[in-house]
């Protein structure tokens, strides 16, 4: 009896429409990478949406607190203003004292009001972890595909 006998050759290909589980042909990748992406992406941008909402809410949540707490601290202020004015009003003309208390305050208010600019950058609305995440998921492609 020859060798081709014995051993019957079996072949592991599936019939046309029929999906292997370990498919790792160029054609079963892609189909495999089609499936897939829509619903990475959309797991990306439910994510950006997260982080993004979650940015605003602590921003509005932040601004609240600052008009309360600015409120109040005016009030104290203008009257911490007035007995600085009155106090200077013994020593020199009450003009003057109330023209040199306003020239500092302005000074300090301008100094302030910059210092407080630069926390509103852009760059914290910006979704960092979304950024990361969707990075790290195409350097994965790239890595299967090369």
């Amino acid at each position: 009896m020859s060798e081709a006998r014995k051993t019957p050759h079996v072949t592991s290909t599936p019939e046309p429409g029929m999906r292997s589980e370990n498919d790792t042909s160029v054609g079963g990748l892609l189909r495999q990478l089609t499936q897939e992406v829509p619903a990475l992406i959309t797991k990306e941008l439910a994510l950006a949406k997260a982080e993004v909402s979650e940015s605003v809410r602590a921003t509005k949540a932040g601004a609240a607190s600052v008009a309360t707490g600015g409120a109040v601290l005016l009030g104290g202020f203008i009257v911490l203003l007035m007995s600085a004015v009155y106090g200077l009003s013994k020593v020199m003309e009450p003009w003057l004292a109330a023209l040199i208390v306003g020239g500092v305050v302005v000074v300090i208010g301008l100094i302030m009001v910059s210092a407080g600019k630069k926390k509103f950058e852009a760059s914290s609305f910006k979704p960092e972890r979304t950024i990361h995440s969707v990075n790290k998921d195409k350097e994965a492609v790239r890595g299967h595909t090369s």
